[in-house]
């Protein structure tokens, strides 16, 4: 029940503040960024996010996670050091099939969207 209640919680959280900076589409397991207004580096790691990291999680986890600055699995705060974690945690995932230059590609992706959330 705790875990419901604090799920609801987050995602009111990200629905009152998913509109500050990052564009999101759908909702639920359909939901993702729109990278329109993404610098071209960022559009390129982008599309390496979308493809590799939904293999284990959907999209809505990574937004969540960006937009309330809190983990939704682990209720941790997901901040620079979280990304850079999740990026060496991820890498050594045997199916997530990403190597290290991409894993410092989604990284850097997932650092310019927490600035981005923030305004």
């Amino acid at each position: 029940m705790k875990t419901l209640v604090t799920t609801a919680f987050i995602m009111l959280l990200t629905i009152a503040t998913a509109h500050a900076g990052l564009k999101v589409v759908g909702r639920g397991d359909a939901m993702r960024l729109d990278p329109s207004a993404f610098p071209a580096d960022m559009k390129a790691s982008y599309e390496i996010m979308r493809v590799r990291c939904i293999k284990c999680h959907t999209m809505e986890r990574t937004i969540i996670a960006l937009t309330s600055g809190i983990a939704p699995i682990s209720g941790q705060p997901f901040d620079r050091n979280a990304t850079r974690a999740y990026g060496i945690k991820m890498m050594r995932k045997p199916d997530s099939n990403m190597n290290k230059q991409e894993v410092k590609t989604v990284v850097d992706l997932l650092n310019y969207l927490l600035v981005e959330a923030g305004k």
